[in-house]
């Protein structure tokens, strides 16, 4: 049940904002029911589209004055729930906070918005001879914001590193109001880091409303490869020999059969063999010198691992073609099956055939298509359930399969996500990985930001764990080594 707020918060929010820019109407609040993880759906009780860090505030001390949550916001393309308004919170977006307001080529560094769309800081770059690393597949859609909250990756972080890599400052609007500047003096500011505490917080510890980066030189020359394989688990031991060779993609992506016959039958085809079990992507880039035969190299390795035939991308065209068939296999995935939920767990490399086999056997055992389509190299797996919510047999076996791939990533040394964040998904499934001491460290850090749990409430941390007076943190005796044993 979605709560009303109340008409003086609306009628305030309005005088900061402007009316065109306070969203209640039910219809249009549609909109905001769920981030692309459509799985999860609530609608809020209002949505906020502030203009400037003033804006964000004055918006925040007037929510929280009424008592309510607030839920921020980019352009809705994350995949774990983050964005979800519980409790008919106040979702306040950045989709008008959308300016770049400085490129200094010289320092290699840019100033921007939340609100700034990822691919077009690397478009306004790019007249200087730099772009922004960090390229998540949806980034002609996802803002930057949205990727400093989620501590985003993308295909070439294998090489480049995530988003914490790049952001070396921001100003941020807190649970109370208060506006904080982190970072912003260098890479290597004094004190505390603050940004990378900031940096992969979802949107529970405020709100930014500036972001500085680090942007890169474009690399001088590009080698595209396209490893076709008749078995999944061929394509990832191929992966891992890479890598031990000492070889260093710029990335490394598979797309299994069930993925690659959605792509090839859609809008997006790219050119891929519908008979394949397995694709691997793999991208070299740098100076010209030596690319060639680093190529050279990794074709060998794939054609060792049982690839049946290796193509290279023989211009820029059809690069990009290669490309958009990987970035796009998500959208072509609708013509299986009207739902899909996305999963993200991150594994050793070394694991990813028998991880992989070992997801083809639960799929076969539940009766469900899962569809993979990842980043191998550094072994961020996309397990991808497809399914129809309408049949509720399925949408139980659905659930079993998600928890027991979970399981299979985490016994396997694995994480239970890689760049999409915990949110509302996988906030239960903290405790695989996390014992209670690190989860009342957590909830503590939480709590110095948002006592009064106002931020993205309901996300991350599963609420079963929060520390009570009922059931207090457990104090260290005098002397006694924190993190030690417990005495018997």
């Amino acid at each position: 049940m979605t709560r009303m707020i109340p008409g003086r918060l609306t009628k305030e929010l309005a005088r900061i904002c402007g009316r065109d820019h306070v969203i209640v109407d039910r219809d249009r609040l549609l909109v905001y029911e769920s981030d692309a993880l459509t799985a999860y759906r609530h609608r809020p009780g209002a949505v906020v589209l502030p203009r400037t860090t003033e804006e964000v505030r004055r918006t925040v001390q007037a929510v929280v004055r009424h008592g309510l949550p607030i839920v921020p916001r980019g352009a809705g393309t994350g995949l774990s729930g983050g964005a979800v308004a519980l409790n008919g919170a106040v979702v306040i977006g950045t989709a008008r906070m959308n300016r770049i307001l400085a490129i200094d080529a010289p320092n290699r560094r840019a100033v921007l918005q939340p609100g700034v769309i990822n691919a077009e800081l690397s478009a306004a770059a790019a007249v200087h001879g730099l772009y922004y690393a960090p390229d998540p597949s949806s980034q002609t859609a996802c803002t930057i914001g949205g990727n400093v909250a989620e501590n985003s990756g993308g295909p070439h972080c294998l090489k480049y590193g995530v988003t914490s890599r790049y952001v070396t400052g921001l100003t941020v609007v807190l649970a109370d109001g208060s506006v904080v500047k982190v970072g912003g003096h260098g890479r290597e500011a004094p004190g505390y880091d603050l940004v990378g505490l900031f940096v992969g917080s979802e949107g529970c510890f405020g709100i930014a409303t500036e972001i500085e980066v680090g942007l890169l030189p474009v690399p001088e020359g590009v080698r595209t490869l396209l490893g076709i394989f008749d078995r999944i688990e061929d394509s990832g031991r191929a992966v891992s020999d890479i890598i031990s060779a000492g070889l260093l993609p710029a990335a490394m992506e598979i797309i299994d059969g069930p993925t690659i016959r959605a792509v090839e039958d859609s809008v997006f085809a790219a050119g891929y063999p519908t008979d394949a079990e397995a694709a691997l992507v793999i991208e070299f880039d740098g100076l010209e010198a030596g690319l060639d035969h680093e190529a050279e190299r990794a074709t060998r390795f794939c054609f060792r691992a049982g690839a049946r035939e290796v193509r290279s991308a023989r211009d820029e065209e059809e690069r990009l073609a290669l490309w958009k068939g990987r970035k796009k296999a998500f959208g072509a995935m609708g013509r299986i099956a009207p739902d899909l939920l996305v999963q993200d767990a991150t594994v050793p490399r070394t694991t990813l055939p028998a991880i992989l086999k070992g997801i083809s056997e639960i799929g076969n055992r539940y009766n469900l298509i899962v569809a993979n389509v990842f980043h191998a190299g550094d072994g961020n797996l996309h397990p991808n359930i497809l399914f129809d919510r309408r049949d509720l047999d399925e949408l139980e076996r659905v659930e079993h399969a998600s928890k027991e791939i979970m399981q299979l990533c985490v016994d396997a040394g694995g994480t239970i996500t890689g760049e999409h964040g915990v949110g509302l998904d996988k906030k239960h499934h903290m405790p695989l990985i996390y014992g209670p001491d690190e989860l009342d460290t957590m909830w503590g850090i939480r709590r110095v930001f948002d006592p009064g749990a106002v931020m993205n409430p309901g996300k991350v941390l599963p609420e079963e764990t929060e520390p009570s007076p009922a059931n207090p943190r457990r104090e260290p005796a005098p002397g006694e080594l924190v993190g030690a044993p417990a005495p018997a």
